[in-house]
């Protein structure tokens, strides 16, 4: 994506009312920058994984015949470039959603009114002696942007589920750094309470501009 592109489709909000669509679309070309930034690591990985910042010359200053030089600069600046674009994707899809959710008044009334409905549901269980699922990690830190944020999650929510790791098989935090590393790229269900209700979202982890795959802080909870 060109900087006039990326302009132009920033300027794109403004000339009518944001649909859902319009997100959709914004959220299918961040995937797609997403999945060339992966091709371009991938091609740094195949050159004896030399990264974005392993040096290019060997210990005399010459350089390295091990790896192919051309394939190495244009990847790392393809990587930057898209970086970027990511950055500016994100930052629409922000401005969108919060335009979105801005006009969207009467589908927060009925989320409100089916959260209240389940609530009372839960509680009608609870009340019949059925035990509520226990959360085993809370998260108490979103970075703006980040995989996580995009998928929902929120400070403080508590976790239920995160991909394949629940209450009863956690032991500590590798268990969930151990499954967003092999599920780079590909959907997770994590389940979470917020605020006493139940919220199931769709998490991607993915590399982005900031820190690791997902942008956010989670600890474990005391049980």
């Amino acid at each position: 994506m060109s900087e006039g592109e990326t302009r132009q489709s920033e300027d794109s909000p403004q000339a009518g009312a944001v649909t859902v669509s319009d997100v959709q679309e914004l959220i299918r070309r961040k995937e797609e920058i997403e999945a060339q930034i992966k091709a371009n690591y991938d091609v740094l990985e195949s050159q004896k994984g030399v990264g974005m910042s392993e040096p290019l010359v060997d210990c005399e200053g010459y350089p390295r015949s091990d790896v192919d030089l051309y394939q190495v600069r244009t990847a790392r600046h393809n990587i930057v470039c898209l970086q970027n674009d990511h950055q500016a994707i994100m930052k629409q899809v922000e401005k969108a959603l919060h335009q979105l959710h801005a006009r969207d008044k009467e589908k927060q009334a009925r989320d409100m009114a089916e959260a209240h409905r389940e609530a009372m549901s839960r509680n009608q269980g609870q009340r019949e002696g059925l035990s509520p699922p226990q959360a085993f990690a809370k998260v108490n830190g979103i970075s703006p942007g980040s995989p996580a944020s995009i998928a929902g999650l929120q400070v403080d929510d508590e976790i239920l589920e995160f991909g394949s790791v629940n209450t009863q098989n956690f032991q500590s935090l590798h268990n969930i750094g151990s499954v967003v590393q092999h599920s780079e790229g590909k959907p997770l269900n994590v389940t979470v309470i917020r605020r006493g209700e139940k919220h199931q979202l769709r998490l991607v982890p993915t590399r982005w501009a900031g820190k690791g795959l997902l942008g956010c802080n989670i600890i474990p909870l005391q049980r």
